[in-house]
């Protein structure tokens, strides 16, 4: 089974990149969070992007002719209705 990456996990990494990038304030040697948080950011942009081009082709805005159920369904064998009494019935 194939899955690919759909907008809301685009939009989740923007997120969490919008949050490396701007909020955190954390100074480290040999790792840059603010480089890390624009990456993935950029990464999530490029998936929305790309989520919303291609979103005609699974059906999102496209209009396609609606499905039309089978007017010529066999019935194969009827079955015999039971009721139940009637209240007038009940009470002789």
């Amino acid at each position: 089974m194939e899955r690919t990456m759909g907008i809301a996990l685009s939009l989740l990494l923007v997120a969490a990149g919008a949050i490396m990038r701007f909020a955190v304030t954390v100074q480290g040697h040999g790792f840059n969070v603010h480089t890390t948080g624009l990456i993935l950011m950029a990464v999530g942009a490029v998936g929305v992007l790309l989520s919303l081009v291609f979103w005609a082709s699974w059906g999102g805005f496209s209009r396609r002719p609606a499905a039309v159920a089978s007017t010529s369904a066999i019935v194969e064998r009827e079955r015999p209705v039971e009721r139940e009494p009637d209240a007038q019935d009940t009470r002789r």
